[in-house]
């Protein structure tokens, strides 16, 4: 069994000069091609089931998808849950077998945000498992816009709420579509500069892909969430293996057709964020 948690995967990252990937999923089909293509490239790889995810699949029901994935691979894999944004979700997610918690409090002022992390990462901590934390705001594509991580922010979240990780708002913007932005880089070093918290990176498709491999062997961002890019990549491969033929109907043989193009947008996210020494 390779079953990790989120500080088993990051702190080798941060001390040896690359980043994990946290794989966005929305059913088997992905989830169990972003899988295969870790064990194609040999690194650890984050499965993550956020609100959309959770909205279709139940979370004791994802908790068993991941674990069985975990048991039969030959990499480290961690269960994660993504964006939980109330106590009962974590909970639910700690009671279904997951490793790892991100507890989304962005939206909240400061002090209630540390408060209630704190409190995710201690139930974490107690159970033997992870934390992830945000602080700032990461926004939307067409949607909220983002608030800046402010560094002294970012260190007094890390001190009060015992994260393992830390996800920032640094320029990365959910759910965006194409790569023409870029990361505030002076505003990664100032982070940096005040704690030693691994760094998570939202949004993570949007972000120019030298800058990805960039940062990943040269800054404490050990974890960039990869989603829409890897949605997109789905969409292309349903829509060709379904107007393959107009006469199709059964989806486990449609299903079937999206296997091997996701494992190969994965390895090519996943190739990205490997180290200098084995890139």
């Amino acid at each position: 069994m390779t079953l990790a948690t989120l500080a088993e995967v990051l702190q080798p990252a941060l001390k040896q000069g690359h980043a994990v990937a946290g794989l966005v999923t929305l059913g088997w089909e992905d989830m169990r091609a972003y899988v295969a293509a870790a064990e194609a490239e040999n690194v650890p790889v984050i499965l993550q089931a956020g609100p959309s995810c959770r909205a279709h699949t139940p979370l004791p029901i994802l908790g068993k998808m991941f674990r069985h994935l975990a048991e039969h691979a030959s990499v480290p894999v961690v269960a994660h849950l993504d964006h939980g944004y109330t106590m009962d979700e974590c909970k639910e997610a700690l009671d279904s077998g997951f490793t790892s918690l991100m507890f989304d409090g962005s939206r909240k002022p400061l002090a209630q945000n540390i408060a209630e992390t704190a409190t995710i990462a201690e139930m974490a901590h107690a159970a033997g498992i992870s934390c992830e934390g945000e602080i700032g705001f990461v926004g939307y594509s067409g949607g909220e816009q983002s608030a800046g991580t402010d560094p002294k922010e970012a260190a007094q979240f890390a001190v009060e709420t015992n994260v393992d990780a830390m996800a920032i708002s640094v320029g990365n913007v959910h759910l965006q579509e194409d790569k023409d932005g870029g990361l505030d880089e002076p505003r990664i070093r100032a982070i940096e500069a005040v704690t030693t918290v691994p760094l998570v990176i939202h949004g993570g498709s949007g972000v120019p892909v030298e800058q990805r491999r960039r940062l990943a062997q040269g800054s404490a961002i050990c974890k960039f969430n990869i989603g829409t890019e890897l949605r997109m990549a789905f969409g292309d491969a349903m829509r060709a293996a379904v107007n393959s033929d107009p006469a199709r109907f059964d989806r486990v043989a449609i299903l079937k057709d999206t296997h091997d193009p996701m494992v190969a947008a994965a390895r090519r996210v996943l190739t990205g964020f490997k180290g200098a020494s084995h890139a």
